[in-house]
């Protein structure tokens, strides 16, 4: 679930986008504010990975407190969610992961739910410091699952796909589906489980099933009919 604060002086505005996110399954409120002060003070209290950011309000508007978020160590995402387009090219220049017009739709959300993933798979804590230990010509290797773009299973064993190599790992693909799904992980197939942000293209297949485009890869990556829909899910699509 993705963590969520929503920043809106207006409580029907606030109310309206609330119900949207709890719709898609996908986001946690952690809180709501009505300026940038208790904004900051909701996010040092209940963490999140991601704003809902207004850009009109009282006192700071919503592209200081962008800039001013863009200065932690650990930023959270920041979408923009305003009654006007012409912010567009200044909320992007505060590093805004993207810019929602009112009233929004929820096709159009979902988008930008999967765009605030892709940013929380790069940045996040975990996946700056999480490392699987894997083989390669004999010696013992620690991979980053930043640079993991997918993972397959082959007998018994786990074959690690990164952007420059291939590693063998002794561990189960169910257990690492289980220790890298918060990393933005996703079991696409018995034998395949993907980097959801290395994904470039999804193709429809006769039958139903899809076809996986990698970023740097060759070899297209096969989706279960069954789990077709909780992709697409995840990706927003």
């Amino acid at each position: 679930m993705i963590r969520a604060i929503i920043v809106d002086d207006e409580a029907p505005a606030r109310s309206e986008l609330r119900y949207l996110l709890d719709e898609t399954g996908q986001v946690e409120i952690t809180a709501e504010a009505t300026n940038v002060r208790e904004a900051i003070e909701r996010l040092k209290d209940r963490g999140a990975d991601v704003m809902f950011l207004d850009i009109n309000m009282p006192g700071a508007n919503g592209l200081q407190l962008a800039e001013a978020l863009g200065r932690l160590k650990y930023p959270p995402a920041v979408v923009f969610v305003t009654a006007y387009s012409e912010h567009a090219a200044k909320a992007f220049d505060a590093n805004a992961v993207d810019y929602l017009v009112k009233p929004v739709e929820t096709e159009r959300l979902l988008r930008a739910l999967a765009k605030v993933k892709t940013y929380a798979s790069q940045f996040s804590k975990e996946d700056m410091t999480e490392r699987i230990p894997v083989e390669k010509s004999g010696k013992k290797l620690l991979v980053a699952t930043s640079n993991i773009r997918y993972i397959m299973a082959k007998d018994d064993y786990s074959y690690l796909h990164t952007d420059s190599d291939r590693y063998l790992s002794t561990v189960s693909l169910a257990q690492l589906e289980s220790k890298l799904e918060q990393h933005g992980f996703f079991r696409v197939h018995r034998r395949y489980l993907v980097n959801l942000a290395a994904v470039e293209e999804v193709a429809p297949q006769s039958g139903g099933s899809l076809l996986l485009t990698l970023s740097g890869e060759d070899e297209k990556i096969p989706v279960s009919r069954r789990r077709v829909a909780s992709l697409k899910k995840a990706l927003g699509l």
